[in-house]
């Protein structure tokens, strides 16, 4: 495999100069607004205000799911020695990101940055540092497309997949319909060895406060949230959640509450799940 230096400077590097239309919000913006970050639009401020003022702590469910990510990729290098992970819909780079939490426990960590967002494409200088025994490297691809992210020639001369990776879906899977999720999930698992683990966090109805479940449910059924202009999402139950792990081995505590999941050491006073209503869990492939 590749050195990480070659990267940077390399021919192969030079890829087609990003189109961003800043009128329209973008997930990935918009999560960077609510963690704090300047990587924004007036038109990202303004849909994630309004998504605010239904759910007043979407942005400490964000910080939640960050935290989260810590903990995971901390749990998967750390506990079971997983040196290779796959992280799609990274998004912005902003503070803990996967590289940076694997390396600082095993600098040799090798890892896989998957968006399809031009913002995040134009920062991926910043996601490429790696430290010098390790390796980081960045691809264009959606997740709706398992194929082209499994067969790129940047992953193929990052990873071993004959060697157990940690595959990351933070905060992703909640943007896809049943059956392209399962589908992509199926392709990705399918691919990855034995000894490979999935992380996820995933959006949820099942504790959000009634008064809010009612409006979502209401949008739903005028069809409303399919051209909304905060963009489509798939809230399902801890019960729909599962069902993408089939065949897999959870983790314990299993499919839990984000703010729950293995949080002993995080900050007192810990948020509600009606605070933060969205699932984490981590899972083996046998």
């Amino acid at each position: 495999m590749d050195s990480p230096e070659h990267d940077a400077s390399s021919s192969d590097r030079q890829r087609a100069a990003p189109v961003v239309d800043p009128s329209v919000p973008n997930q990935a913006r918009r999560y960077n607004y609510w963690l704090g970050g300047k990587d924004h639009f007036p038109a990202d401020r303004q849909s994630g205000d309004a998504i605010a003022n239904v759910l007043p702590s979407i942005r400490v469910a964000a910080q939640e799911n960050r935290r989260f990510l810590r903990r995971a990729v901390t749990y998967l290098v750390r506990e079971v020695g997983i040196r290779q992970f796959l992280d799609i819909g990274t998004g912005l780079p902003t503070a803990d990101n996967t590289h940076e939490v694997a390396q600082s426990i095993a600098p040799e960590s090798r890892i896989v940055y998957v968006d399809n967002d031009p913002i995040v494409l134009a920062h991926a200088r910043a996601l490429l540092v790696s430290s010098a025994e390790g390796a980081t490297e960045y691809l264009d691809a959606d997740l709706r497309e398992p194929d082209k992210i499994l067969n790129h020639p940047y992953l193929l001369r990052t990873l071993d997949l004959d060697q157990p990776v940690g595959l990351m879906l933070i905060a992703v899977l909640h943007f896809l319909q049943d059956d392209e999720a399962h589908a992509s999930m199926h392709s990705l698992m399918g691919a990855l060895p034995s000894g490979s683990y999935v992380a996820i966090t995933h959006a949820t109805m099942d504790s959000m406060p009634q008064h809010i479940r009612t409006m979502i449910d209401s949008a739903t059924r005028s069809g409303q949230h399919r051209a909304s202009q905060h963009g489509d999402s798939r809230l399902r139950s801890r019960e729909e959640l599962t069902r993408f792990l089939d065949g897999l081995d959870l983790i314990p505590p299993g499919v839990q509450y984000i703010c729950e999941w293995r949080a002993e050491d995080e900050p007192e006073p810990r948020p509600s799940a009606a605070e933060v209503p969205a699932y984490a869990v981590i899972a083996r492939k046998p």
